[in-house]
């Protein structure tokens, strides 16, 4: 298998079409597909199915988390090794060209990406050698961008190694059930009674969020109150603010404790993860000591 045929799948996967593909990659679209079709050849299988969007065949699922490790340890070295020749290369006096930067994509949670972990991804990005790519999901899923291939770290709630990475825990995001003053006192005057769980507004992330529905389960199951959703995280803590309904906020988003606590022990602790592939990756090495670093709030 050829590097830059590996790299034209994970292009085609990536951009979805083979139009875009080639623009990414900055060759004609027939060379794109000339280049697919000799990967395919090479390993004896269809690897795309040729839609709009373009998407991998179960083969090539399989084939794009190696090729993408692969990818990274090349052009890690190659930019090494660029560097190295310019900086012998260097004289006094001479202009600078433009720095390349090592391409790592992670994947974490939202509440984690509006609350500890940017601070990391300045950390990172100063230090002028890489470029994080920050993709987003739900905490209990963002584990299968490991395995796909899509992502080459994440934060997780699985605490159990995705085949071929490792594991550091993180620490304890804590969340706990609140709501403005103004709500509460229209909704619960008498207490979060279950009666009124069943009636009063509960806020929702998106149809993967758990939070809201896990603690209703538990104090009360035969509620089904509204639910309002949105897929922000800065956004769902304002309109918890604005009265909209009741959530469950983490500590960070809340520091000054503006809202109401609707019970003491309604709380539930999320313990996560760093996970990352096992490579002999600075670059990977880098991002996730600043992950950890970061996350050193979580376990105060």
């Amino acid at each position: 298998m050829d590097l830059e045929q590996l790299r034209a799948l994970a292009a085609v996967v990536d951009q979805e079409t083979f139009e875009a593909a080639a623009d990414e990659l900055r060759i004609t679209p027939s060379a794109v597909s000339q280049r697919i079709k000799a990967l395919e050849r090479s390993v004896g299988s269809v690897l795309v199915r040729r839609l709009k969007p373009v998407v991998p065949t179960p083969a090539g699922e399989r084939l794009l988390r190696s090729a993408r490790q692969l990818l990274l340890l090349a052009d890690e070295a190659l930019l090494a090794l660029r560097s190295e020749q310019a900086h012998d290369a260097a004289r006094p006096g001479s202009a600078g060209g433009v720095t390349e930067l090592l391409r790592v994509p992670i994947v974490a949670n939202a509440d984690s990406i509006a609350t500890w972990l940017p601070p990391a991804i300045r950390e990172v990005a100063l230090g002028g050698r890489i470029a994080v790519e920050l993709l987003r999901d739900d905490e209990h899923a963002t584990a299968d961008l490991l395995r796909s291939g899509d992502a080459v770290g994440a934060v997780t709630a699985d605490p159990r190694p995705v085949q071929g990475c490792s594991v550091r825990p993180l620490g304890t995001m804590v969340y706990r059930a609140k709501a403005s003053a103004e709500f509460a006192a229209r909704w619960f005057p008498r207490g979060a009674t279950a009666q009124a769980l069943g009636a009063a507004p509960v806020m929702q992330y998106d149809r993967k969020d758990s939070h809201q529905l896990a603690l209703l389960a538990r104090v009360a199951p035969e509620a089904t109150p509204p639910q309002h959703f949105i897929p922000d995280s800065v956004q769902y803590v304002e309109a918890v603010h604005a009265g909209l309904g009741w959530g469950m906020v983490p500590d960070q988003q809340d520091p000054r404790g503006d809202l109401v606590e609707l019970a003491p022990d309604w709380r539930e602790d999320l313990r996560l993860y760093w996970q990352s592939w096992t490579l002999d990756s600075p670059g990977l090495a880098e991002v996730g000591d600043a992950v950890v670093r970061a996350a050193a709030v979580l376990r105060r």
